[in-house]
């Protein structure tokens, strides 16, 4: 399995960015996605998650409302569109899989990085003026 984040940069306070995650080599349609993040000196954390339906998401409290989370079964592809960045929004982003359980979003997000599978090597996201 290969997860291959990309679309990270340098963005002002507000801007916007999306990020990509390409995967290869797990039955994507039937895999749960998430994102995760890791600031410097901190723990990774939770971003958003989508289920291998796309039927469901589930967002941080943090990227409620600015960040969402996508998937296009066709291209094996997950996007997080995230909008209004702040500076705290800075880390290394990455993505995720889980192909067995088909749960729900709100599993993911209550069980955390745990819960997943395989990770890609992460993209790094600089909001700063």
């Amino acid at each position: 399995v290969q997860l291959q984040a990309s679309g990270g940069g340098l963005v002002q306070p507000g801007g916007s960015l999306r990020l990509s995650c390409e995967a290869s080599g797990l039955p994507f349609s039937a895999s749960a996605m998430g994102w995760f993040r890791q600031a410097p000196g901190m723990e990774r954390e939770f971003v958003a998650t989508i289920s291998w339906s796309g039927g469901s998401t589930s967002y941080a409290d943090s990227a409620k409302g600015r960040f969402t989370i996508s998937r296009d079964d066709a291209a094996n592809m997950v996007f997080l569109q995230m909008n209004d960045l702040k500076p705290e929004d800075t880390a290394v982003y990455y993505c995720a899989s889980e192909s067995r359980k088909k749960r729900g979003a709100s599993y993911y997000s209550l069980m955390g990085a745990p819960a997943f599978d395989y990770w890609g090597q992460g993209t790094l996201v600089t909001v700063s003026s």
